[in-house]
């Protein structure tokens, strides 16, 4: 059995909390957290050890779990990384890309495994298309949430948009060749509300909005790629393929809905799927992939590479936005 620590006991923190105790290769050590009232909380609640020397919670398992404050990944993980204690850090992976690049060069040294709590990719939706071919030459996203003061201190972009970043880093197999933003702090001292568009040099574009001063939730990804369109709602849990095919391609005789559409290039059909969806619980699932990796000795799914890469991308947006009001004010 593998012990773990868990760092940061916040509203994150205790569902990583609740998912740890029913993942039976995991023994819950205690947790760390520098807020003694809400410590008293979770321990009274919970009856699990809480740790004021994080120092002593590191030594004492084989698996570090960061979910505190952002601002904190870079400490706690460069400190876990220093002891070889495997590590789950929730997204973003550090507050910067220099965070993040350090400890890229520390991973290599340790041998240890190290995954990046991108949970989208645990999503039943985006599951469901892992035997579906996918390149996307438009994707276009929305995640919008209703404002809520958890999670203010760092931009839209680092708390809403990397998500998606990160889905579509993992889809277009193609670097980034270019970046334009705009966004605009409305309620907070951050970014609140920001959009995107990301070029690839293979000709695919991802345009991509985020805020978290909506009057409605949103959390949708839209690919479209040649003779298909595929719509994701990461928030229903839901996915829908829309393919073309040419006029007896398919086989209308098995009671799949299909449409006939006239083109130009003649009569087309039109297949509608709506792919079965397994619910799971996406955190559980993050956490025990991890623990397959390490048991198994296996690549991690959403590795300390991909969470820079995905940081990395989210700054270039923030830069591209900061040097778009630099040229507003001298224009």
């Amino acid at each position: 059995m593998l012990k773990i620590g868990l760092f940061g006991v916040g509203h994150l923190g205790e569902i990583h909390l609740k998912c740890i105790n029913n993942i039976t290769e995991l023994s819950l050590v205690g947790f760390y957290d520098p807020d003694e009232e809400r410590s008293k909380e979770i321990t009274a609640k919970y009856k699990i050890p809480s740790f004021t020397d994080f120092n002593k919670l590191m030594d004492a398992v084989d698996i570090v779990d960061i979910v505190s404050p952002t601002t904190s990944h870079f400490h706690l993980a460069r400190l876990a990384l220093k002891k070889n204690k495997h590590l789950f850090i929730e997204k973003p992976v550090a507050n910067t890309e220099a965070e993040a690049a350090a400890l890229l060069a520390m991973e290599r040294e340790a041998s240890v495994k190290v995954q990046i709590g991108h949970v989208e990719r645990f999503n039943p939706a985006f599951l469901t298309l892992k035997d579906t071919p996918l390149s996307p030459m438009f994707i276009e996203g929305h995640r919008l949430a209703t404002f809520n003061p958890r999670g203010t201190d760092v931009s839209v972009i680092l708390d809403l948009m990397i998500h998606d970043i990160d889905i579509i880093l993992s889809v277009v197999d193609s670097p980034v060749k270019q970046i334009s933003a705009s966004g605009v702090a409305v309620v907070t001292n951050t970014l609140d509300i920001a959009n995107a568009r990301i070029e690839f040099k293979n000709g695919c574009v991802a345009n991509l909005t985020a805020s978290r001063i909506s009057l409605k939730t949103m959390r949708k990804l839209r690919f479209f790629q040649k003779d298909a369109y595929i719509s994701l709602d990461f928030l229903d849990k839901e996915a829908q393929i829309v393919r073309l095919y040419d006029k007896g391609a398919v086989d209308i005789s098995n009671d799949l809905p299909v449409f006939e559409l006239e083109t130009n290039q003649g009569t087309k059909l039109i297949h509608v799927e709506m792919p079965e969806v397994i619910e799971v619980n996406a955190i559980q699932s993050e956490l025990e992939a991890l623990v397959l990796s390490i048991l198994k000795d296996q690549p991690t799914k959403v590795s300390l590479h991909d969470g820079y890469h995905a940081l990395k991308i989210a700054h270039q947006i923030m830069a591209d936005i900061d040097a778009r009001k630099i040229t507003d004010a001298h224009a």
